[in-house]
Order: structure tokens, then sequence, then C-alpha cells
């Protein structure tokens, strides 16, 4: 196959991955989609749905209504029967796994792509891209703005390269669900595929670095937790018996002023956010119904547990003074990682080396959360070795807004970078 129909391939791929996105644990066609790539391809062993995770592990989960009706949606797109059959229940995800020549005598490589999307609207403008080229999302409030269509796409892209190569060893590529709500990476490490995982790379595209840029590997990332909180109170007339009634907002408004002033750390950075509020359904009532969703983040674990218990004191307390019950829900969580020097120097070396890439950055900081750090710490607890891999991309809007793009010249690139530092890294053994 010529480079120009390969590109036009993984375009294909990324355009019909892109105009339907789907969020943690509803994607349903896109790992459909990645079966039948992977089924073309030609993989030693394909883990779908259930048997890709520990089920036990996941967060976030939408309620059944909200996962059938997406189910209907991915059917209704074409999405393989008996593929479906194995995600119902938002069992989404895939592990696919690739033997090289001598498996044996060679060590386990692993991958790691995410492939979920957001529930925010996509631009309609004009000069928007997949408006001009006609494949802006169908799927009305959920977007591909962060790039997980071009990850799934790249991580399709190296097994068959790793594939069409003398690479020894195995090669494991995790096509992981629910990144954007930190709701799925711990699902999939605790499965069993991470267990025997020697090194892993996880990837991202864009983050401010250009096409033709790469960053052998990201630090900097910030362990999170999100939370919900619900606030029971008692209702009452608010002109009539304003005495008799115990304020659920009043409680939550409170709950969120104090969040922001937890004291800092002086041991690193800490954050605190209240990102979404609400309760109460009349002027005229006092509130029985109120709630917060929120996060905390640390620059380390220990840093964001101090956080997460000192956000929960703030919560109950103002529960108690309000005279309120409150729950707490934790609905997504990851912790920090950092990139093994081993393989950033292995990656740096490969990206010099690899056409199409102009400029090589070896460390950068990200600055937010993944929860790739899930599977970066287990597999350095079992004594391996990671790094998370940055590809460039020009992207005309920021990421998580409605003009976000890529540039699709970025896409062999990645699988070029990636590929070639999997068969360095299993021929080398840093």
């Amino acid at each position: 196959m010529s480079q120009q129909a390969e590109r036009d391939r993984l375009v294909e791929i990324r355009r019909d991955l892109h105009q339907r996105p789907e969020p943690a644990w509803r994607e349903f066609y896109t790992t459909a989609r990645i079966v039948e790539e992977l089924e073309r391809i030609g993989v030693d062993d394909l883990h779908v749905g259930r048997d890709a995770i520990a089920e036990e592990e996941r967060m976030a989960v939408p309620d059944d209504e909200e996962l059938a009706e997406w189910y209907e949606q991915a059917r209704e797109a074409g999405a393989d029967e008996e593929t479906l059959q194995q995600l119902e229940g938002g069992y989404t995800g895939a592990v696919a796994v690739l033997d090289g020549e001598n498996p044996e005598d060679g060590p386990t490589v692993g991958l790691r792509v995410d492939i979920d999307g957001l529930l925010r609207a996509e631009s309609t403008d004009d000069d928007h891209a997949p408006v001009q080229e006609g494949f802006r999302s169908k799927h009305e409030g959920a977007m591909h703005a962060c790039g997980h269509d071009a990850h799934a796409t790249i991580g399709l892209g190296v097994i068959e390269a790793v594939k069409d190569s003398d690479f020894e060893g195995t090669l494991k590529v995790f096509f992981q669900p629910g990144e954007e709500m930190i709701a799925g990476g711990k699902s999939m490490a605790e499965s069993d595929h991470l267990q025997d995982v020697d090194y892993l790379l996880a990837a991202h595209i864009g983050l401010d670095h250009p096409t033709g840029e790469v960053v052998a590997g990201l630090d900097g990332f910030l362990a999170v937790s999100h939370f919900r909180a619900e606030f029971e109170g008692e209702p009452s007339h608010a002109g009539g018996r304003p005495n008799e009634g115990e304020n659920a907002v009043q409680a939550m408004a409170t709950a969120v002023q104090n969040l922001y002033s937890i004291p800092r750390h002086e041991e690193g950075a800490t954050r605190v956010n209240a990102g979404k509020v609400g309760g109460g359904t009349a002027t005229n009532i006092i509130p029985e119904e109120a709630f917060v969703e929120g996060e905390v983040r640390g620059e380390t674990t220990e840093l964001k547990d101090y956080m997460k218990a000192k956000a929960e004191r703030v919560i109950e307390s103002a529960a108690e003074m309000h005279g309120c019950e409150v729950e707490l829900t934790t609905n997504g969580e990851a912790p920090s990682a950092e990139s093994d020097d081993a393989l950033v120097s292995i990656v740096a070396d490969v990206a010099g080396e690899t056409g199409g890439v102009e400029n090589v950055v070896e460390r950068d900081e990200l600055g937010g959360s993944e929860d790739a750090t899930y599977l970066m710490r287990t597999v350095q607890q079992n004594g391996g070795k990671a790094a998370y891999v940055g590809v460039g991309t020009d992207h005309p809007g920021g990421h998580h807004t409605a003009t976000f793009d890529v540039d699709e010249d970025s896409l062999p690139i990645g699988i070029d970078v990636l590929a070639d530092a999997i068969r360095t890294i299993a021929s080398e053994r840093p």
C-alpha cells in the first residue's frame, strides 16, 4: 500500500470515529469499529467488553436507560450485532494482543490509547474543517474535542505496523474507555491483561505542540478525584413557615464557599473546583434537595488525598451546620505518575530519526490529569517501566473546545514513532 493510500485509510477511520463520539461506558459504536479493524488486521488474541476490563472497578457508569439509548444509537449506525452483545450494559473497550517472532523470548510491550468523546457540542461554523469536509459529529451534544478519535486510529496503525515488522515479543494495545471522566483507567489497570506487561507507552495528540513535534516523556500529572455531594433537607413554605425548613441549597452554598478555603499544602500544588451545582424547585419553597459536583487535584497522589479528606470534611460540616444530610460519592479518580528515563530516551532517539518529525522535546509538563497513570503505575509497581508520549498536532481550537480538530498529517507520524519505539524497546530491553 502506498503512503498516500495508507494515510487515506487512516483518515477514513479517524473521520468515521469523529462523527460518532461516545462518552464513558457508551463507546459502543467506537469499540465495534475498532474490533472490525482489528479483525481485518488479524491479531493473535482479542479481548472485548467484560473480557477487557475489571468490571467491578468501573466508575461513573450511566444509568441503564442512558446506556440503552446509546446502545441502540450504535446499532442503528450499523455497529456489528455480535460485538454489541459483548458490550451491552456499558462494558466497552478492547485489548488486542499481537505475537511477534519468538514471543516467548521477548518482552511484553503495551500501548494505551483512549477512545471516548466528550459531552459538549461541536462547532457548526463553516470554517470548521469537520463541517467543511462533512464529518462533524452526528451526535448532538457530544464531540471528539480532545483527539481520542485520532488516538484510537493511531493504536490501530501501530498494531498493523508492528505486525509487518521483525518485532520480537508480545504487543498489547489497550483501547481504553472513559478517560474524560477519569472513569476507565482503573478498570483496565486492574484487569489481568496488564500483569505481564514489561514496558508501557501511553500517547496523546496535540497538547499545544504543533505537527512535527514529539514530546518523548510527559510528566506533571496531577492526581485527581471527582466527587458528587447530594444534600437532603426539609421542605417548607418560604413565606409562611420558613423556620420549619432545612435548606439544602444553603448547605450546598456553604460547602462551595468553604471548599475554596481549604488551606494549600507546602509540599506541592493543589487544586479544588466546584464545577456544577443545582437544587431547589421554586422560589417560595425551602429547597429539600441540592447537589454539587466538583474535583480536587494534587501534584502527588498524597496531596490529592489530603485535598479529598479536607473537601469531605467541609461538605459534611456544611450539611450538619444547616440540619441536612449529605451523601458523597467518588465519580472518578486517578493517581499521579512519572515517565521513566530509559523509555523517554528511546522515544527521543527514535523520534529524531522519524520522517516528518521536525523537533523533539525530551520532557514537558502536562499540568492536568490523566487516568493512564493507573496503567503506568501498575506496570512500574510490577517492576516494569512506563512513559507518556506527546504527538504534536496543529489544532485550531484548544482541547475541549467546540472548534478542536487535529491535523491528520500527524497520524502517520504518531504511528511511526510509537511503532519504532516499541520495536526498539523490545530489542534493547532497557
